[in-house]
């Protein structure tokens, strides 16, 4: 349902992405599946929204990290669209040179609205971090 929903959230110019869908997740990422958005559930229980850089070199994640918060359109541009509440740094798991920029919702509050809520979130994360992704992408590649 989420990944339903998130298609009319988005801009049509995001609109064309590839997904991954589990009982636990939905992943969702443009051209680069170790760099991607998510809504997972966690434990606790809750839900987390946001953004993953899963590569398996540690320098490469806190690379597209640094990426994301440094510069002038970095984390100043990005926490005007999300606000206070996504945190930076490592991943909630085990694979902890994992980088994040996501947030946790507590599972007491969610509501059988929640996925709903969850794909309105995860467009707002992919509108304000996808252009700064890809502009670093590009950068890496020249």
């Amino acid at each position: 349902m989420v990944d339903d929903a998130l298609h009319g959230f988005l801009a049509p110019g995001l609109r064309d992405f590839d997904s991954h869908r589990t009982s636990m997740n939905l992943k969702v990422w443009y051209d680069e599946g170790r760099e991607h958005y998510e809504v997972q559930l966690v434990s606790g229980p809750a839900l987390e929204v946001g953004f993953h850089a899963e590569h398996k070199d540690a320098a490469r994640n806190e690379d597209v990290l640094g990426r994301l918060v440094r510069g002038e359109r970095g984390e100043r541009g990005w926490r005007k669209a999300l606000g206070r509440a996504p945190k930076t740094g490592a991943f909630l798991g085990r694979q902890q040179h994992w980088r994040r920029v996501s947030e946790v919702w507590d599972g007491e509050g969610l509501t059988e609205d929640a996925a709903v809520e969850a794909a309105e979130r995860l467009a707002a994360y992919i509108e304000a971090l996808e252009p700064l992704r890809r502009a670093g992408a590009r950068k890496v590649r020249a």
